[in-house]
């Protein structure tokens, strides 16, 4: 039977990006001019550049099967890269990450200075950077356009998508708050629904109201959404003809389902650390008679910390949970470990979970449009049941049960509790909800799965906070009549003085302030670090600033400060028309205009300035009392905001921990006084080691040490032996990593190749395409990927092929067909049975990955598309970052990340806060969390004054230019981790 390509209509997109359609233009009238900046160059790369400036910008996918993929053929790669970049064209990864100046300083060629503005986009180092932006913007257009799945509203989208509404559509009924909802009526009841009033003024608990005309967006409980065609999700019901192409054949039938292939014979011999010395790691409990002697063997990355493991821990637990109270469904089930094989790898058949909640279930209704059938759903969803919005609601709260948790200080409402400058605990907190795993545990909002990292994380943002209202009160004290910036909407034009605010008031602006530092650590600190290159770099600051306003160059600079603006004239124009695009657009070049232009105004703060006048009349009219002021600034493409299932499988980053953390003090950073299991800092038993060890110890020694590479075999052997007592089963443990896999499969999360075909990623043909071919035939980095893909092979099998079972339509193979079951070998060869290998298996055994990428790149693609979406729908990050919502006070705060005056080094022109030496080439502001550590834990001052970056190991040196080295800065040279 033949199977044709189904038509999805796609979220509609411009063919180009107008930044670098005005590069390119420049590029090509200057070419004549610049010799100099191309004098580098080689003849074939000349006329590679002059080719590709000539055949113009690649058009953006009109089908799925057309999209990018990464590979931008030859003469880019010559262009931008050399003969360097022509290496990888043939393999399944992405090309860019073989550019000039991509990696270290090895990638970049050297040279004179270019004679013209342009000229530095016209020499190789240029050429490649500006390559690699090129390459990531196209993979972000085109997953907007094609990965944007909600389980409620897709349906309207492609029935509406003819008229073009559905493309730029601003309001859903699916998003309308129900009748059984407190705020009904306050909303709008049965007619129209608009936040107003108080319900507009922050953070809500249960996340409603960050957008005005979709109330329920982001909220609690709502869906999750997906990021891949709901037909092929569930790969394990066998739904589709493609579903069981995929994943049968006659020698084998039916290949997958929950229990199969076995996840603790996954976990066991995929995951599994090799220990070199297993009685001194204890299967990760340590040695309790001698501490300092505990050793536990894991692939340590050079260039990433302990407290960067934690820090995607503490966010994860404010973005998305499964659960609900910390359970699943009261339900349990077995999770494998059902052969002698298994057992014989050390697994347990007595464990057992619980299932998974389910939201809706059943196979999805079906609906004909343009000539082609659709489902309206997956077949099974899930709900979030936190706030999808980066809203601290771990911290704050997410729910009325959650709320109990939160305590505020009894002698200053606005502060939250903390006695001894450490969180009180759940036993001090009579009436909070409790389960009994998490006795003895700090009281917070979201409390399930604590660890010393939570502790530490939850501390210092609770100090933070309240910090904050005590720089507050010092304002009500020295400057009471002074207004604070804060508005009710309920009365616009009413000033509120700092001595006028009330308790909830200034409380509320201090949870925006820590939500929006939050976020801007995690965008422009730990996420460079975790793709540590100048690409991501300036991109990761483009979505925070603008990337026209993180390359200024001087000329700007002084024009800046001569004009008094915050933002450069091309920062200024392209915000301006990308808040109008957001506001007006109706063609289907909207979403792709809107999701470029902003990356050079910045996405944060994006239309939080209505600009009207000419000259010296020209003001800033933005209003309060005007919802499209207010609401004005969000784009959700087409499609509701919330985070999709596959957002949980890519942030399983088990590896990054360590089994045994190697605790230091602050007199002695050079000197680990001992090997402490992490284990041992679990639940209860965190709390008890935060406050007999201090909190400025554990952030010393989490600094310090190197977290693990998300590779397969690096997995914490504790985590595969945790203590479960509340499931009351047999072993009364369980193996969390196999539980990671049946999750994935629980929640219909396709396999690891389809799931790279879906967004926009080339197919693998085999388990051989995992090992990195870059590496020498003769390495041992390159035998022991080899021994990994053996493994693979014998977990996942092969099979005959059968050339006439087509296995996918979203991409097709060389010949421009789609991809059958043999991978254009003939047909009855024997092939692996790469179609089945688990997501996340896959991408821990993607070896070949950008430099200084700590992720896969499949992880990465799902990143770029949900990254950018939860700052341009929230409206508290782009319209209402105001000082109406912030106060004055919170608004600098977040800009400035802290008081100015507190600023550990000279402030350069009064207004910048900068480190005094270059950091990989560029003059760079004290990083946020920098500035957070030194406010809430002084005693760290004297070994922070060195750390650019609080995620890179504190005691690295950096070296020139995104350096993975590792070698101590000067005083460390004694730290044995450098032995």
């Amino acid at each position: 039977m033949e199977i044709r390509q189904r038509r999805y209509p796609s979220r509609k997109c411009i063919n180009v990006s107008p930044f670098f359609l005005l590069v390119t233009a420049a590029c090509l009238v200057a070419v004549s001019v610049c010799q100099p900046a191309w004098a580098l160059s080689s003849k074939e790369e000349l006329a590679a550049c002059k080719a590709l400036l000539k055949s113009g910008l690649r058009p953006v996918a009109e089908e799925r099967s057309e999209r990018f993929q990464g590979k931008p053929g030859d003469d880019a790669l010559l262009c931008r890269g050399g003969e360097q970049a022509m290496v990888g064209k043939d393999f399944p990864w992405v090309d860019w990450s073989n550019y000039w100046a991509t990696a270290d300083t090895s990638s970049k060629q050297d040279g004179r200075e270019a004679r013209t503005f342009i000229g530095e986009h016209l020499k190789p180092n240029g050429r490649g950077i500006d390559g690699a932006l090129i390459d990531l913007e196209y993979q972000r257009i085109e997953l907007i356009k094609f990965n944007l799945f909600d389980n409620a509203t897709y349906r309207d989208y492609l029935i509406q998508d003819a008229s073009g509404e559905g493309v730029v559509r601003r309001q859903w009924d699916a998003m309308r708050l129900p009748a059984s909802d407190p705020n009904y009526q306050s909303v709008g009841g049965d007619g129209s629904q608009q936040c107003s009033g108080e319900l507009i003024r922050g953070r809500t608990l249960s996340g409603i109201c960050n957008d005005l005309w979709n109330p329920r967006m982001g909220a609690t409980g709502m869906p999750f959404a997906r990021n891949v065609q709901f037909e092929s999700t569930f790969p394990d019901a066998y739904l589709t003809e493609l579903t069981r192409n995929r994943h049968s054949d006659a020698e084998n039938g039916q290949r997958i389902g929950l229990l199969k292939p076995d996840p603790q014979l996954i976990s066991r011999t995929l995951f599994s650390r090799d220990q070199s010395q297993p009685e001194l790691c204890n299967q990760g409990q340590g040695l309790a008679s001698d501490p300092s002697a505990a050793h536990c063997d894991y692939q340590k990355a050079p260039f990433f910390n302990v407290l960067a493991a934690f820090w995607i821990q503490f966010m994860t637990h404010d973005w998305f949970s499964h659960m609900s109270e910390g359970r699943n469904a009261a339900e349990t089930m077995a999770v494998g470990c059902d052969s002698d094989e298994a057992v014989a790898a050390g697994c347990r058949p007595g464990d057992v979970a619980e299932k998974s909640l389910v939201a809706e279930e059943g196979m999805p209704p079906q609906y004909h449009t343009k000539g082609e059938t659709y489902w309206t759903r997956a077949p099974k969803t899930t709900a979030n049941t936190v706030t999808a919005w980066w809203d601290a609601s771990q911290i704050y709260g997410y729910d009325l049960a959650s709320e109990q948790r939160v305590i505020r200080d009894p002698g200053d409402p606005a502060k939250l509790a903390q006695p001894e400058g450490y969180l009180p605990l759940l036993e001090a907190c009579r009436e909070c909800p409790s389960q009994p795993q998490w006795q003895g545990q700090e009281s917070a909002a979201f409390p399930d799965n604590w660890s010393i990292g939570m502790s530490f994380y939850h501390n210092v943002f609770v100090r933070e906070h309240n910090q904050f209202v005590d720089a507050f009160r010092a304002r009500q004290r020295q400057t009471p009549d002074r207004d604070s910036g804060l508005r009710n909407p309920s009365k616009p034009n009413a000033v509120i003085s700092y001595a006028a605010a009330s308790d909830q008031e200034i409380y509320q602006a201090a949870r925006l302030v820590v939500s929006a530092m939050i976020a801007k650590i995690h965008t422009i600190e730990w996420t460079p670090q975790l793709l540590y290159g100048e690409p991501l770099q300036r991109a990761m600051n483009a979505n925070w600033d603008g990337l026209f306003d993180h390359q200024e160059n001087r000329v700007s600079k002084v024009l800046n400060r001569i004009l008094d603006r915050e933002q450069n004239f091309l920062s200024r124009a392209t915000a301006t028309v990308a808040g109008w695009l957001g506001q007006h657009g109706q063609t289907d070049k909207a979403n792709s205009w809107y999701s470029v232009l902003a990356s050079g105004a910045g996405i944060f703060g994006l239309g939080n300035r209505q600009e009207t006048g000419w000259l010296w009349w020209r003001r800033d009219a933005w209003d309060i009392a005007n919802p499209e002021h207010v609401n004005g600034g969000v784009n959700h493409f087409g499609s509701p905001f919330n985070f999709p299932e596959e957002f949980p499988t890519v942030y399983r980053l088990h590896p990054l921990v360590p089994d045994l953390i190697e605790f230091r003090e602050v007199g002695a950073p050079n000197t680990i006084a001992q090997k402490i299991p992490v284990i041992d800092t679990f639940r209860g038993k965190a709390s008890a080691a935060m406050r007999e060890l201090k909190i400025e110890n554990w952030a010393l020694s989490m600094g310090r040490q190197r977290l693990g590479l998300l590779h397969l075999n690096n997995h914490p052997m504790f985590l595969q032996n945790l203590p479960m007592p509340h499931l009351q089963s047999e072993t009364g443990k369980l193996d969390i990593v196999a539980l990671d896999i049946i999750r994935d499969r629980e929640r219909g999360v396709p396999k690891f190749n389809e799931f790279r075909r879906q967004i926009g990623l080339r197919t693998l043909t085999s388990f051989d395409d995992f090992i990195n071919l870059t590496l020498p035939e003769d390495s041992a980095e390159r035998a022991q990927q080899e021994g990994v893909v053996a493994k693979l092979r014998v977990i996942y099998g092969t099979h005959l092929c059968d050339q006439s079972k087509v296995i996918s339509v979203v991409q097709n193979d060389g010949n421009g067909k789609p991809i059958n079951d043999c991978f254009g070998q003939p047909d009855g060869t024997r092939v692996d049975n790469i179609e089945d290998v688990d997501t996340v298996v896959g991408w821990l055994a993607e070896y070949t990955r950008p430099h200084g990428f700590a992720i896969s790149e499949t992880q990465f693609h799902i990143f770029i598309l949900n990254a950018s979406r939860r700052l341009f729908s929230d409206r508290f990050f782009t319209s209402s970052f105001r000082p109406e919502f912030y106060s004055q006070l919170g608004y600098d705060w977040v800009m400035n990340n802290g008081l100015l005056e507190d600023c550990p080094y000279p402030l350069e022109g009064d207004s910048q806060c900068l480190e005094p030496e270059l950091s990989n080439g560029h003059k760079v502001t004290v990083s946020p969390l920098k500035r957070l550590l030194l406010r809430n834990l002084p005693e760290l001052s004297e070994e922070l004054m060195p750390v650019v970056n609080a995620f890179d190991p504190w005691a690295r040196d950096r070296g020139e230019y995104y350096s993975l080295e590792w070698k101590p800065i000067a005083g460390a040279e004694s730290d044995p981790a450098f032995n």
